[in-house]
């Protein structure tokens, strides 16, 4: 057998793929790997023929095993599959902060330290002086609005 064989290169390339699996964990190579070993098979059986036909099983057996395996690949390979918080409103919500500026009265706006970094701010209509602590409500633009802390 030649190495320019088609049966022998898509065999050599799909357990390449699936050692490098080893280096690049993820689950997704050793599948890719896998659709070349069946492509080499289908290849040595008669069943397909030429490379046309045989890039087309590649990426359906790919497709194929990706869709079917790819839980269980995940599940011996690992990684992370944390899903963080994607809306910012609810990090802000509730948080304390230092009024640097007067805020108000009305809706004059003034300066807090939030998170360290000097954000403008809004009150409810009430005067907030400087030094007191208030409470993240919500952001409004580029303004955070905030209530006063009562000391209850």
């Amino acid at each position: 057998m030649a190495f320019s064989n088609p049966i022998v290169i898509w065999l050599v390339v799909g357990v390449v793929m699936m050692l490098a699996e080893l280096v690049i964990p993820g689950g997704i190579i050793i599948l890719l790997g896998g659709a070349a070993v069946i492509v080499s098979g289908a290849l040595a059986l008669d069943i397909v023929e030429g490379v046309v036909q045989a890039l087309t099983l590649w990426f359906i057996a790919s497709i194929a095993l990706v869709m079917s395996f790819r839980q269980v690949t995940q599940k011996l390979v690992g990684g992370d599959s944390h899903v963080g918080n994607t809306d910012e409103e609810l990090d802000l919500f509730n948080q304390t902060a230092l009024v640097k500026q007067t805020i108000g009265p009305g809706q004059q706006a003034g300066r807090i330290e939030f998170q360290g970094t000097d954000w403008t701010a809004i009150g409810d209509g009430s005067e907030i002086v400087a030094g007191s602590q208030v409470r993240v409500i919500c952001r409004e633009n580029i303004a955070l609005v905030v209530e006063p802390i009562s000391d209850c």
